[in-house]
C-alpha cells in the first residue's frame, strides 16, 4: 500500500489493483463484451453479400466501437468502472484522484492497442511500476485502484 498525493486522498491509503484482479476484470468484461460482438459478426456477415474482407472490415469496425464506447462511457460514469472492474472491486480514476473525462477513458481504450503492440511488455509494465501503471495508464494519466 502506497500514498499518493495526500492532499488528493487525505482520508484513507490507496491501494493499486494488482494483476490477477485487472486479470479477472478483462476476462470478465471479455465475456459481456462477446454477446454483441456475436450480434455484430452476425449482422456483418448479412450485410456484406458473402465477401469475406468486407465482413472482417464491418466486423473489425463495429467490434471496436462497442468496445470502446462500453469501456469509455463507464470508465469516464459515476461508477468509473466497467463491469467486470465493478465486480471485483477496482475502479479507474485519474492520477490525480478525479473522474476520468471521457477522451481519457477513450485513450486509455485505444492505448490498449500500444501496449498489445509491444508484445504486451505495455501490459506487463504494471508488474514492476510502483503504482501498478501500464503503458495505456501513463499514457490517460490513470490509475487503476482497489474499492
Amino acid at each position: 500500500m502506497e500514498m499518493i498525493n495526500e492532499s488528493i486522498f487525505p482520508e484513507k491509503q490507496i491501494e493499486y489493483a494488482g494483476f490477477w484482479q485487472r486479470f479477472g476484470a478483462a476476462f470478465l468484461d471479455g465475456l459481456i463484451l462477446a454477446i454483441p460482438n456475436l450480434v455484430i459478426s452476425y449482422v456483418a456477415g448479412k450485410v456484406s453479400d458473402d465477401n469475406q474482407i468486407t465482413k472482417l472490415i464491418y466486423g473489425t469496425i463495429g467490434q471496436t466501437v462497442i468496445g470502446w464506447l462500453y469501456s469509455a462511457l463507464q470508465e469516464s460514469g459515476n461508477a468509473r468502472a466497467t463491469l467486470g472492474k465493478k465486480a471485483l472491486g477496482i475502479s479507474v480514476v485519474s492520477v490525480n484522484g478525479e473522474k476520468l473525462t471521457f477522451g481519457q477513458a477513450s485513450g486509455r481504450y485505444f492505448g490498449k492497442i500500444i501496449s498489445a503492440l509491444t508484445l504486451l511488455i505495455g501490459y506487463l509494465m504494471m508488474l514492476w511500476d510502483s503504482r501498478s501503471q501500464t503503458l495505456h495508464d501513463k499514457m490517460a494519466g490513470a490509475l487503476v485502484i482497489r474499492d
